[in-house]
């Protein structure tokens, strides 16, 4: 035995720098992934510190060593030869996997010449040439999340930064794990690691000649049949074995996890069971070809290997395969399992694709049925639906990713489930008698924000068998009537055939809009385009809605989250929401500049006065934006109309515009009172209108002669608000 000199002080300095670093960053790392108070891992903010002064630490150690080995030529002990390399990686994998166990001397001896062994070299070689490079380029990236590019695969810029930062985490930690164990594979189980430290190593003083790979089958005993040992059946069986060792690493962390990343699942349950099964692929196929080999090489004419249970090797290999087998089946069930039941999770619905799906799941998070999962609506019990939507989500993934999705992405009208399967599940109309009263707070855009107040009683009545053909909005419903409709349109937003059906009676009444031009002279709609109403045609959007501003800034005024009494802060908030901002990574500076320059152009005094008021307003307006604005993907109010109601989009007025006639002159009435009952009114002019039997509609903008010829939604839909904001600011006077 010699001492030999392998490791510079310089690269020993670099490798216990970088595992430090390392140990630190996963420490952190995982303190910033699951930064739940009651995890007991590091906190948060301790974690974010320590994770970004060590991950720049990193990059700075990294082109150390990068510069270091450029000038030392160390590098060149990273690039293995190609000639006969895939004969030196079966024979050190060999080694690895049953040589090491059994005695065998290591087939390459290390020397100054030949530090690693062709799997390191392999190993090293893409760790130090691509992953470690990736994972400092992604955690720049998300420390700068501005220089991040604004798309990618789809998705936003930021989030595959995050994926590939964390699954390439994952990749290196495991890979030190290995690297230390391997490190207890010297002459003793510190001797590696004394020479990482001193710099000398022990050696031979004569190399060990290097194996060259049999030709004949190995003499030594061997645990398994002789077709099993060959490079293709050992990299199966490495690849579904390191992916198995992750998924069992992951899945432990996700169980101990309260709110996982919506990738992890992706990664556990789809992506790696792939690699799995591609290494079991692998591991047969070798065998066979393996076995092929074996027998041409004997001139036998049987192809196909034999099961004797009479050999030791083939017993072990028989019991192997069945117990590994049976765990196999046990954890693809399980793996199965969960793989569907991540599928049908909110987090894949909504976060998976990020930009696709982010004004989608935004409205979601924010509704009343933020508690229902998106399956139990979209999908609903059954096979037949699951099915329908797997092939469905199939080719949304493929449009993703290819960028062939519509924007702003149409609501799935014709795919969703009757309601009858979904919402009556929760909801049972024939149990809707009593009225409701509902109390609004408008505010109108003028200098003062003057308030009307209005409130009244809605009729959410219907009718059965059992109580008659009682009056009210869901007299609609299958209960006591069945309405089918013809829509002109794939939105629905254009009904000019309406079929009326008594329950009770059984007397049909038809209706057809008088202002629709048919394309038949009978006006008969195509049978196969009827549809039977249901909760969905006025409950459009009850999950996803993308409120109007005029709306929403209302209810701020009205709570006080806006101050009124700001001039002109309802027409001014209007304005900069529909017609200013243009994108959500702006949103904050412009609504900024847009209200601060307008009180400092018109009310100087007022932006002294109440200076933290319209910060608040400022503030709030940007929660607006972001809740319901998201220009990349052409999603807002304008795009995606909501038909309860008829003040910002025909809604209820689809049919009951008065211009629905049947044969015999019976009109579908457009009566405001036959929905609801104004009780109570107050308008700007500060006097109450208060009776139990009804009131008159008075309009805040003034009495029109044309109010009562008109819809609501003729002044206040999208149309017609593009029209009439703009000049209101230049009209808005000090």
């Amino acid at each position: 035995m010699k001492k030999i000199f392998l490791y510079p002080f310089w690269l020993r300095f670099w490798h216990w720098t970088n595992a430090l670093l390392f140990l630190l960053l996963i420490a952190s790392g995982l303190s910033i992934h699951y930064s739940d108070p009651k995890s007991g891992l590091i906190p948060f903010r301790i974690s974010i510190l320590i994770h970004n002064i060590s991950g720049i630490l990193l990059s700075l150690n990294y082109l150390f060593f990068f510069i270091k080995s450029l000038t030392t030529k160390n590098y060149k002990h990273y690039i293995p030869k190609l000639k006969g390399l895939f004969d030196r990686i079966y024979i050190q994998l060999r080694y690895y996997l049953l040589g090491i166990f059994i005695g065998e001397p290591h087939p390459f001896e290390t020397s100054p010449e030949q530090k690693f062994n062709p799997l390191q070299q392999i190993t090293y070689f893409f760790i130090m040439g691509f992953f470690m490079p990736l994972i400092i380029v992604t955690g720049w990236l998300l420390m700068f999340p501005e220089l991040a590019p604004d798309e990618f695969l789809g998705l936003g810029g930021v989030w595959p930064m995050a994926l590939l930062h964390t699954i390439t985490g994952f990749i290196l930690s495991l890979f030190m794990f290995v690297h230390i164990y391997l490190g207890t594979t010297g002459q003793t189980l510190s001797e590696l690691y004394k020479s990482m430290i001193t710099g000398w190593k022990l050696a031979f003083e004569e190399h060990h000649q290097v194996y060259i790979r049999p030709t004949k089958p190995y003499k030594k005993k061997k645990l398994l049949p002789l077709v099993f040992y060959n490079p293709t059946t050992l990299a199966g069986a490495l690849i579904s074995i390191f992916s198995f060792v992750i998924i069992v690493f992951l899945t432990i962390v996700e169980l101990f996890s309260e709110n996982p990343n919506p990738y992890l699942g992706i990664v556990t349950f789809i992506v790696l069971p792939t690699f799995v099964i591609f290494g079991l692929i692998l591991v047969i196929f070798g065998a066979l070809k393996e076995n092929r080999r074996i027998l041409s090489a004997k001139g036998a004419k049987r192809q196909l290997p034999v099961i004797d249970l009479n050999n030791p090797k083939h017993q072990v290999a028989t019991i192997v395969f069945s117990v590994s087998g049976l765990l196999l089946l046990i954890f693809s069930s399980f793996g199965t399992y969960k793989a569907y039941e991540y599928t049908d999770s909110d987090q894949f619905c909504g976060e998976v694709c990020h930009k696709v799906m982010e004004p989608e799941y935004v409205a979601y998070k924010d509704s009343p049925h933020s508690r229902v999962g998106c399956v139990k609506c979209h999908i609903g019990p059954g096979a037949d639906w699951f099915v329908r939507s797997k092939l469905s989500g199939t080719y949304q993934v493929f449009a993703t990713i290819l960028n062939k999705y519509p924007k702003p992405i149409p609501t799935p009208v014709e795919n969703l489930r009757p309601s009858q399967e979904t919402c009556e599940q929760c909801h049972w109309p024939k149990h809707f008698y009593s009225e409701k009263r509902k109390r609004y707070d408008f505010f109108t855009s003028d200098e003062k924000n003057s308030e009307y107040q209005i409130s009244m009683l809605i009729k959410v009545g219907g009718g059965s068998p059992e109580t008659g053909n009682n009056d009210g909005i869901h007299w609609h419903m299958y209960l006591a009537n069945e309405i089918t409709y013809w829509p002109a349109d794939r939105t629905r937003q254009k009904i000019p055939w309406v079929k009326s059906r008594s329950l009770i009676t059984g007397e049909e009444t038809v209706y057809i809009d008088t202002s629709f031009k048919f394309e038949s002279k009978t006006k008969t709609p195509p049978k196969d385009e009827l549809r039977r109403f249901d909760c969905i045609d006025c409950h459009n959007r009850p999950s996803h809605v993308f409120k109007q501003p005029n709306q929403t800034i209302n209810f701020f005024l009205s709570s006080g989250k806006i101050d009124k009494t700001l001039p002109y802060i309802k027409s001014i908030g209007v304005q900069v929401l529909e017609n200013y901002v243009r994108s959500r990574n702006t949103a904050f500076e412009n609504i900024k500049n847009y209200i601060y320059g307008f009180y400092k152009e018109y009310y100087p005094d007022v932006l002294v006065q109440k200076e933290k008021e319209i910060e608040k307003a400022v503030h709030e307006l940007y929660n607006i934006y972001m809740r319901n604005y998201f220009p990349d993907m052409k999603a807002n109010w304008k795009n995606y109309p909501v038909n309860i109601g008829h003040l910002y989009s025909p809604g209820c007025f689809r049919c009951h515009d008065g211009k629905h006639v049947s044969p015999t002159g019976k009109v579908i009435t457009n009566d405001c009172n036959a929905c609801h009952i104004i009780n109570y009114q107050k308008p700007p002019s500060g006097e109450e209108f208060v009776s139990s039997t009804g009131l008159n509609f008075i309009h805040p903008g003034g009495i029109d002669k044309l109010l009562q010829k008109q819809e609501c939604y003729t002044c206040h839909g999208p149309q017609a608000q593009q029209k009439i904001f703009m000049p209101r600011i230049a009209t808005a006077s000090k």
